[in-house]
């Protein structure tokens, strides 16, 4: 049995639709960040960096507990262990890498400061906040261009896919009005239709 602690966020649907779609067998703990969940004595003794989403797998590697944070390790965690979404095929397998490495960085980092931008920072300024969603806008549009003829970012669904998708989920109104990215969202629409996508991403 895999414990997850999660809230709502990009970062913790990563980690409940990795674990839905590898059919992995866990339970769902919501840690509400908006109430500084996150940031309690119990909670930090699973994270001290005070940040969602985290595993505790009972029977992680060699049979022993495991507790695991940073969703990207995570997604990657539950697919190795179900030994699901990693392309046996080098080439897909580097493409893939290629693709979560982006999602996990460049996509996922600009929607993060985006957010922090929007709601955290104690001086807002629409024009910064334009000029990152410009940016993140740029990073799907290069997305777009590559799933020309593609219906996964490595031809087979893969690890990358999973990473991608909560970041696209949560920023489709400004996806939808950049306009174009046809690709993107046909890809968009493959992946929604996935039972373990549409558990993952309402757990």
């Amino acid at each position: 049995m895999i414990d997850l602690y999660m809230w709502g966020t990009a970062n913790g649907l990563r980690a409940s639709l990795a674990l839905a779609e590898c059919g992995l067998e866990h339970r769902v703990h919501k840690v509400d960040i908006t109430k500084g969940e996150a940031k309690k004595p119990e909670f930090l003794k699973l994270n001290p960096a005070g940040a969602i989403p985290v595993i505790v797998d009972q029977d992680g590697p060699g049979g022993k507990p495991l507790t695991l944070a940073q969703s990207g390790a995570i997604v990657v965690y539950a697919c190795e262990k179900a030994r699901r979404f990693i392309p046996t095929d080098l080439r897909r397998r580097a493409l893939a890498a290629q693709f979560f490495a982006m999602a996990a960085s460049d996509i996922a980092g600009t929607s993060g400061t985006i957010f922090r931008l929007e709601f955290v920072v104690p001086e807002k300024s629409a024009p910064n906040v334009e000029f990152f969603k410009n940016i993140l806008v740029n990073y799907f549009r290069v997305v777009d261009q590559h799933l020309a003829g593609r219906e996964y970012l490595a031809d087979e669904i893969s690890f990358a896919d999973l990473m991608l998708y909560p970041n696209y989920a949560v920023r489709k109104v400004l996806i939808e009005a950049a306009g174009g990215m046809g690709n993107l969202k046909a890809w968009g629409d493959r992946m929604a239709a996935r039972p373990g996508v549409q558990k993952g991403m309402n757990p």
